[in-house]
């Protein structure tokens, strides 16, 4: 195991006992109070979280016990007679998650702080004659993430999030299926957590940017979220009260075969203009090249021309992601979220694409539709949410001791 392995995050129990799960809960909203408003107050946490005085200061003290908080070194003055009151905040000093992202090209290997903050980031490209190979993706991977670790010798890590697009089962570890890198059954838990000797945690990179933008980013207090991922796969994720909807076997959010209107691109089901491959970042790309903008598969490629006045390449983005808003605008008649969080290249980087996109979700719904809150590292975001969901779902599982 790395030297700078700290004690495993396990999973959370299938059936917990009613007082576990209440304790769980108490410690997560505690926690989560800190991240959200600290420095704070524990008084304020009280107030805020409902709960009393006593259990919000018992809890910060097992946190502190365990290095995930700390007292701030300037007390604030109370408005009454009586001692200072001395916040306390998150310690972001010590500890890490380790967040992996596979995606069509590359692999996404990061640490990540218990705020959300990349750390540190490499990317690995899929090249050689492996390719996309589960077995030495996974290892290349996980040899990436021992040495940024072993950069950073003062860091423990509480283990590791994999994200991924396509069919990714949480419960088991699995990626059930993903056509586009030819994965089928895929134990990634189980290989990961061999080659690491860290807990792994698994899930589809579109619910694991639901839980990021809902603990660091831009769905902060939203009672109920959308997230529209649009990559080389499409996918989406909904989570409502605090909770983002699975399904079984994890399956919610394939969205990738839903019609697109006036689709043109043949898909490999068989039909025409399915959602996935009229928007993939593939498609994109091919109309890009077949107009002389690139040469590669690469779409920052195009946003770049777009931004060096290329009229075509501006037109292309904008086209995107305005068909982007209108399949956005299909969940929102469904489901009716709150809030919209989409990932798409174009809308994460021009003010036009967001244009677009708002107009094709229509007036009514647009001040609803905000791009991610990680323009520059969502891959790496999305790996290391999937830790610290678990994390700030069960904070008092950091260390056996705490128990």
């Amino acid at each position: 195991m790395p030297p700078s392995v700290a004690p495993p995050v396990p999973s959370r129990p299938s059936s917990p006992s009613p007082s576990a799960s209440r304790r769980r809960t108490s410690a997560s909203v505690v926690l989560r109070s800190v991240l959200e408003h600290g420095p704070v107050a524990r008084s304020t946490i009280a107030r805020l979280t409902g709960l009393s005085p006593a259990s919000v200061t018992d809890y910060c003290s097992r946190f502190t016990e365990l290095g995930l908080i700390r007292e701030s070194e300037t007390p604030r003055r109370s408005q009454g007679v009586g001692r200072p009151h001395v916040p306390v905040d998150l310690d972001a000093s010590r500890f890490v998650v380790g967040g992996i992202h596979v995606a069509v090209p590359h692999t996404t290997v990061a640490l990540l702080d218990l705020r959300g903050r990349v750390v540190a980031v490499r990317e690995l490209r899929h090249k050689g004659a492996d390719g996309a190979d589960a077995d030495a993706v996974l290892a290349r991977a996980g040899d990436a993430l021992a040495a940024l670790l072993a950069r950073s010798p003062r860091l423990r890590c509480l283990g590791v999030g994999f994200a991924a697009g396509g069919w990714v089962d949480r419960d088991s570890g699995t990626v059930v299926e993903h056509p586009l890198l030819g994965w089928h059954e895929v134990p990634v838990r189980e290989l990961l957590g061999d080659r690491t000797g860290l807990p792994v945690h698994v899930d589809g990179h579109a619910r694991a940017l639901v839980n990021a933008e809902r603990l660091f980013g831009r769905a902060r207090g939203s009672r109920s979220v959308l997230h529209l991922f649009v990559g080389n796969v499409v996918d989406a994720a909904f989570a409502t009260n605090d909770e983002v909807h699975h399904g079984p076997r994890s399956q919610a959010g394939a969205i990738a075969h839903l019609p697109v209107p006036g689709g043109t691109e043949p898909c490999e089901c068989g039909r025409t203009g399915c959602l996935q491959v009229e928007l993939s970042e593939r498609t994109l790309c091919r109309r890009a090249r077949r107009a002389g903008i690139v040469e590669g598969v690469n779409p920052m490629h195009v946003v770049a021309a777009a931004a060096a006045g290329d009229p075509v390449a501006a037109r292309l983005l904008a086209e995107r992601a305005g068909a982007v808003g209108r399949a956005a605008r299909l969940l929102l008649d469904v489901l009716n979220p709150e809030t919209v969080v989409v990932t798409e290249v174009g809308v994460l980087h021009r003010e036009d694409c967001l244009a677009a996109l708002r107009e094709g979700v229509g007036d009514d719904r647009a001040a609803s539709v905000v791009p991610s809150g990680f323009p520059d590292s969502v891959l790496a975001v999305a790996g290391g949410a999937v830790a610290l969901d678990v994390l700030y779902r069960d904070p008092l599982a950091a260390s056996p001791e705490a128990i």
